[in-house]
């Protein structure tokens, strides 16, 4: 028995002795620049001073005397000894104290405002730096995107409140340590790894704790309790008592309530978006989605970015609506992004489709005053309204609503009104483009919405009138099946003294001999769908004076009525 003891008691002895006599050695092999650090995850390599200890290395990078023990263990050294010159010491990236960092304001959009630790508000600014306690709240139109040292992004949109409740970093090393508290609203982060520095990055609400060690995900406040969505990486979620209780891959999200913890659900596809997005010819922009199976609402975001980080507008629609489109006014022409995503039933926001698109809505284009859906007439005043920033305009008209087939295509016009005389009888489209100057350089916005118009032949005049000398004058004109007419017999050219005026319900007229003179008339078509042409050309009418016999009729002669003159 005493044997045994003595045996292992030796034994003991023996690797202790090995340990402790190796360990010098082992820690010189590796020596550099000393009084020096290096970053090397997970630890920070010190290269030792002349006279250094273990509790010297210890209290001056750790700030505990106590940690010598930690550091000893990780080098494999047993001792509180002095260390050999150039030595590399690997000190824990835990172990090192902590000083503070900052974020700052790179993306923002509408309105957004700051509340320091003093209680002290102001509104934000792009560039603005904050520090640890800062209350953030973003108004109705409001987003605004944070990077901080290691560039993590944190992008918190609209109605939505965030504290920076701590915000710094590993001394030495910048290795970051964030934590932010969802008050309201979301907030969506994109965190660069962490595994290997040992940085921690947690987002905190009274019901949930998401801890990342580098991934993009969303935590959201709704009706069911604190929703996080991952979109890369991992998550571990918990309760604030419990943290890390699930841990949410790529694609999944889950739910934590006041009563559980909910288990981890895949998020709903990518929605697709439908129509011609890729191009907005005006300055509302709409973006239509396609309806999916388990969504009961969709949300739209407009990003400058490819990466959807510097929000602009966005906004949510009901899967109930029949009309699940989207409208964002107040975007200046330019490129953009939009992010579209699906919500399920509880919540939950589905995986992003990021789109580009090109808004060029300006100059804006003119509104359209003439033709409208027909004339009669053998030549065409197109006219419009002045448009805004416009030098001149640019005029098309085509046999085909896609405008395919142009047959007027007339740019620079100083004037807002154009008369084409060469085209027949038919059906024509025509719209038009208001035209700036950008640069020194002709700028044209989009066309005007096509105008549909069918160009007939103008209202052909009565026949020639001769007066044969009858007690009753008839006039007679070509027509169309349903038309009613308006007839004007004037005293003179202008018609500004009338004869006479009456509408007819059919395309003759008959009226009393009237007293000898010069008269004109002229005659105009309502259409049976109620379009009112323009006037024939005018005639001139003679009526002379005559002889009559004692009944009222016309004296004749071989040579027809005896005229008396006019």
């Amino acid at each position: 028995m005493y044997t045994a003891f003595r045996f292992t008691f030796l034994l003991a002895l023996g690797l202790s002795f090995s340990v402790l006599s190796m360990q010098p050695a082992c820690a010189a092999k590796t020596a550099g620049e000393p009084g020096t650090v290096v970053n090397t995850p997970p630890d920070m390599t010190y290269y030792a001073l002349k006279g250094d200890t273990l509790s010297s290395i210890a209290l001056r990078y750790t700030e505990k005397l106590s940690n010598w023990s930690i550091i000893g263990k990780r080098n494999k050294i047993g001792n509180d000894r002095t260390i050999p010159v150039g030595s590399a010491i690997l000190i824990p990236l835990e172990l090192l104290p902590e000083e503070m960092s900052s974020a700052k304001v790179v993306a923002l959009a509408g309105q957004a405002t700051a509340k320091n630790t003093a209680g002290a508000e102001t509104a934000l600014e792009i560039g603005a730096t904050l520090t640890e306690g800062s209350q953030i709240s973003t108004s109705r139109n409001g987003f605004l995107s944070l990077v901080l040292p290691d560039n993590s992004r944190i992008s918190i949109p609209s109605n939505s409140q965030v504290k920076l409740s701590k915000l710094r970093m590993a001394k030495y090393t910048q290795s970051p340590r964030t934590e932010i508290t969802l008050v309201q609203g979301r907030v969506e982060s994109t965190v660069t790894p962490l595994e290997s520095n040992k940085g921690r990055f947690e987002v905190r609400s009274p019901l949930a704790i998401a801890g990342v060690r580098g991934t993009h995900f969303r935590v959201g406040v709704n009706d069911n309790g604190i929703a996080s969505e991952v979109l890369g990486g991992k998550v571990a979620v918990g309760k604030p008592e419990k943290p890390a209780t699930v841990l949410l891959p790529a694609g999944q999200g889950n739910i934590v309530s006041r009563n559980a913890v909910g288990k981890p659900v895949a998020l709903l596809n990518p929605p697709t978006l439908s129509g011609n997005y890729q191009l907005q010819e005006k300055p509302t922009v709409q973006i239509s989605i396609d309806k999916m199976e388990r969504a009961t609402a969709y949300r739209a975001q407009i990003a400058s970015d490819s990466q959807a980080q510097n929000l602009l507008a966005e906004g949510r629609v009901s899967g109930l609506d029949t009309d699940t489109r989207f409208k964002f006014d107040g975007l200046p022409d330019g490129q953009y992004f939009v992010r579209a995503t699906a919500i399920d039933g509880v919540g939950l926001e589905g995986l992003p489709v990021i789109l580009p698109f090109t808004l060029k809505a300006r100059p804006e284009p003119p509104f359209s005053v003439q033709p409208k859906a027909k004339l009669r007439a053998d030549k065409v005043d197109f006219a419009w309204t002045e448009a805004a920033d416009a030098k001149t305009y640019r005029l098309q008209v085509a046999n085909d609503a896609a405008f395919k087939d142009i047959l007027l295509d007339q740019t620079g016009i100083t004037d807002i009104r154009l008369t084409a005389d060469t085209l027949k009888p038919g059906t024509y489209f025509w719209r038009a483009a208001s035209i700036s100057q950008k640069n020194g350089q002709p700028d044209q916005g989009p066309f005007s919405d096509a105008q549909r118009f069918v160009l007939m032949p103008p209202q052909q005049a009565m026949a020639p009138f001769t007066d044969g000398g009858d007690k009753e004058l008839s006039f007679n004109w070509p027509s169309e099946p349903g038309q009613k007419f308006l007839v004007q017999i004037g005293r003179d050219a202008g018609f500004t003294s009338l004869y006479l005026s009456q509408e007819l319900d059919k395309s003759e007229l008959r009226i009393p001999r009237p007293d000898a003179g010069q008269y004109f008339i002229r005659v105009r078509a309502t259409d049976p769908d109620g379009y009112i042409g323009a006037f024939s050309s005018t005639q001139k009418v003679s009526i002379y004076s005559r002889w009559t016999t004692s009944n009222g009729e016309a004296l004749m002669s071989s040579g027809g009525a005896v005229r008396a003159g006019y």
